[in-house]
């Protein structure tokens, strides 16, 4: 991998952009996390890119459903960095395997939750539901749907993703979790959201693929996020077992789902 004209390090709100990571060790990371996965390096799709654990299979889902669009997400190409939005990478070891290839603008917003109202408003974008496109604001707890957004105009690429900007700098974590609704985690399919709730900060990660064992019935998860500064959707790896991964098993860690970045319990979990 090669980036013009990187400095040395550059900070933002006390995060490190760079980690003083050599770009090397990147690619030796990136490329030793992949191959644990069994991925097709050439892949553009993340269905495609990343094959189910040996004795696994994806579920069968619906042509039109929210895990089909998941699956289908397209990616960029294998071993790019995740970028903020200001263009940097993010240059960190040991927490995301792909880069899932959404715009998110140039302004700080596109932050974890927003990453997982960007993915659900998306996909309702793309079976032109636009009624149904909706979150709450933080400052006022109301719904602010799309459709009445649009008001007489067409809808578009780019007015869409104009509004999706709007829900990004006045909804985060907060209001998102209060329009959600809780899930056990036995009953977990793809595309629910491990979400919590914090002082000043909490976080939210989408359920971006499923996968199961046709012979106990155990289902293994893969987990997406962005994070902070504002940053790209990526894909994570599971630090906890290298053979696994990215795939996880939610229920059998006393309770505990850890993630690169954050650490859940089986209790998190919430549904559009």
């Amino acid at each position: 991998l090669v980036w013009a004209g990187l400095k040395a390090k550059t900070s933002y709100y006390g995060f490190d952009f760079w980690n003083n990571l050599p770009i090397n060790n990147l690619e030796n990371s990136i490329s030793a996390e992949l191959e644990a996965a069994k991925i097709t390096e050439n892949a553009t799709l993340l269905k495609d890119r990343f094959a189910p654990p040996t004795a696994y299979q994806r579920t069968t889902l619906d042509a039109k459903a929210y895990g089909t669009f998941l699956r289908s997400l397209p990616l960029k190409k294998y071993g790019s960095p995740v970028l903020y939005f200001n263009g940097a990478p993010k240059l960190k070891e040991n927490i995301y395997c792909s880069v899932i290839d959404l715009p998110i603008g140039s302004q700080d917003l596109h932050q974890c939750a927003d990453a997982v109202m960007n993915l659900w408003g998306t996909y309702l974008f793309s079976l032109g539901k636009y009624n149904e496109i909706q979150f709450k604001f933080l400052g006022d707890n109301a719904w602010h749907n799309y459709a009445k957004w649009l008001g007489k105009r067409k809808s578009t690429s780019v007015l869409f993703f104009k509004y999706m900007q709007q829900v990004w700098s006045a909804a985060n974590t907060r209001s998102l979790y209060g329009q959600m609704k809780p899930v056990n985690i036995a009953d977990a399919k793809i595309g629910d959201v491990l979400i919590v709730t914090g002082n000043p900060y909490g976080h939210a990660i989408t359920l971006i693929d499923e996968c199961v064992n046709p012979k106990t019935g155990k289902k293994l998860f893969m987990l997406a996020q962005s994070y902070m500064p504002a940053q790209e959707t990526q894909i994570l790896v599971n630090p906890n077992s290298e053979s696994l991964s990215p795939w996880y098993d939610l229920e059998n860690n006393n309770g505990k789902i850890i993630t690169p970045e954050w650490d859940f319990t089986t209790k998190d979990l919430r549904r559009f």
